[in-house]
């Protein structure tokens, strides 16, 4: 019979040569509530990553929300239909991603600022403009930024 620390280690060989394999077996383990056949470290891990990886996707959605806006702002001559799909797109996912993780919202505010310098290098970057000529901070209001159709002339 195994012992609890040879149990330990085949959860853990799992999980690193199998991932896929080692996510079915931790599902069927919870769903059967055998907690004895979880492994507890490798589950934080990856339930505190799922909440990172969410984080991320906020923060990338956004900086590339405002790169467009920034460029369809600062390039009127240059608008496309391309440009503006992308800003709808955006949108779209940010408005999924909060209907999916509703507690993501309250740090929006907090990210702005960050998602703005970063979108504002890039812009300078793929468009040729100075990165002085964009305002330090977002000139446009969140629910703007975020209100469907809204585009900054």
């Amino acid at each position: 019979m195994a012992t609890a620390r040879q149990l330990e280690h085949r959860k853990t060989d799992l999980y690193e040569q199998d991932f896929l394999a080692w996510i079915e077996s931790q599902a069927g383990a919870l769903r059967s509530r055998q907690v004895d056949s979880l492994d507890w470290d490798n589950l934080v891990e990856e339930i505190e990553s799922m909440g990172r990886s969410q984080r991320n996707e906020l923060k990338s959605r956004l900086r590339t929300l405002l790169m467009h806006l920034i460029k369809w702002h600062w390039q009127a001559e240059k608008r496309s239909p391309s440009c503006q799909l992308t800003i709808k797109e955006q949108r779209l996912s940010l408005r999924d991603l909060f209907e999916m993780s509703p507690s993501l919202r309250p740090s929006l505010p907090l990210l702005v600022p960050k998602a703005w310098q970063d979108a504002s290098s890039s812009a300078a970057l793929e468009t040729g403009l100075k990165e002085s000529l964009f305002p330090e901070t977002c000139p446009w209001p969140l629910e703007d930024v975020l209100l469907d159709g809204w585009l900054p002339d």
